[in-house]
């Protein structure tokens, strides 16, 4: 992202997000994050994908689930990285449940200034600005479910190492962590999918990091001693990650 300047590639996802199915759930204020984002799309430049929107509803729907499930379970604390203009502490508010929203400075004042021109509460949100790249993460937040959607791929491998360690540091062994990342294509067509991404967001000036390799992925989660529970196929092939404490 351009220094001084919101991640406009976080607010293309919000304007994507408001054409997808949504997982219900009887808590919550959907109508409150369908605001925010139709405030941010109101904003965002471009012509829609239907490759990206594809995506996009694959990933909404796996982290909604994650979330959902999370707070079923009776997680009081969930904390989201990178968080963009993600709306689901709206969406899931539920009482007696705190969240966490950590993001680079400049896209973290746009999204609050939005919620308060909107009139928004979010009175049970922890807006925590950090820049993932410089590390430290760890002394800001305490245990929780994480996740960690749409971030990962633009972070360097040793700064998603120390991120992946950080929150490591904090898990304890209910933790779990949802995550998204970028994984080297098996075929030519998805090869081919991946480049026109990587070289759309570049041309927005948020060029995403190298793909993981299944060893380099197998490696990372290793050294940083996160284990991936047991998912689907399909989500894995895309790069959604559930992990718990190794």
């Amino acid at each position: 992202m351009r220094d001084g300047q919101p991640s406009l590639s976080a607010q293309r996802v919000a304007a994507y997000r408001l054409g997808a199915d949504r997982l219900a759930a009887p808590y919550g204020d959907p109508a409150a994050e369908d605001a925010l984002a139709l405030d941010v799309a109101g904003d965002t430049p471009g012509e829609p994908s239907e490759l990206m929107s594809r995506y996009l509803r694959a990933r909404t729907s796996f982290f909604d689930r994650a979330v959902v499930n999370a707070l079923d379970r009776g997680v009081t604390q969930i904390v989201l990285i990178g968080a963009g203009y993600d709306g689901r502490a709206l969406r899931y508010a539920k009482p007696g449940v705190s969240w966490w929203e950590v993001d680079h400075p400049d896209t973290q004042a746009d999204k609050r200034a939005r919620l308060e021109r909107l009139g928004i509460a979010g009175s049970h949100v922890t807006f925590v600005p950090h820049d993932l790249e410089a590390g430290g993460l760890a002394d800001s937040l305490a245990p929780s479910f994480f996740y960690c959607e749409g971030v990962a791929v633009y972070l360097s491998r040793p700064a998603l190492a120390t991120l992946l360690a950080a929150l490591r540091s904090l898990a304890t062994p209910g933790t779990r962590l949802a995550i998204s990342l970028s994984l080297r294509p098996s075929s030519a067509a998805a090869q081919d999918r991946r480049e026109r991404l990587r070289a759309a967001l570049a041309a927005l000036g948020e060029p995403i990091s190298t793909p993981l390799s299944g060893p380099d992925l197998a490696d990372l989660f290793t050294r940083s001693r996160w284990r991936p529970v047991e998912i689907s196929e399909r989500s894995q092939r895309a790069g959604l990650v559930l992990a718990a404490p190794a």
